[in-house]
């Protein structure tokens, strides 16, 4: 895997993955930023989610649930003090399907936590790390 990272002007930096797709950073004004993107740590964050979001439906659809939808909310904190890590990121899960069975909702999100999810494990050693989840039934 690769990224190559591109300063543009102020605080604002391009970074190109791998794959060929682009994807913009900016800092907050205070630090001389124009507010224009997310901040690195913000996508870092979004990663996880869509990281865990993608092993709960990919192993939800294996297991034949009939999933229909996923939703992971991210709340976390970090550090005072540099270097700003995550201490704690709790992840609530709302998945939307017909029927879906409650134990086989839970196994998937714990296997993308425990086994799957290289992100959240990742950030995991410095973050005290919850779940929560919901299912709501589809019409």
């Amino acid at each position: 895997m690769e990224c190559t990272v591109k300063w543009v002007d102020g605080m604002t930096f391009m970074a190109e993955t791998g794959t060929g797709h682009l994807l913009t950073m900016d800092g907050a004004p205070e630090a001389g930023g124009r507010n224009l993107a997310p901040r690195p740590m913000e996508l870092l964050l979004a990663g996880t989610g869509g990281c865990t979001a993608f092993d709960t439906v990919l192993i939800l659809k294996r297991s034949r649930q009939d999933v229909r939808d996923c939703t992971v909310r991210l709340d976390a904190e970090r550090a005072e003090t540099d270097p700003k890590v995550f201490t704690r990121i709790r992840f609530h899960y709302t998945v939307t399907g017909k029927n879906l069975k409650p134990e086989t909702v839970e196994r998937a999100i714990h296997l993308s936590a425990e086994k799957y999810c290289s992100a959240s494990i990742m950030l995991g050693k410095t973050a005290e790390i919850t779940h929560e989840w919901e299912i709501v039934e589809a019409e």
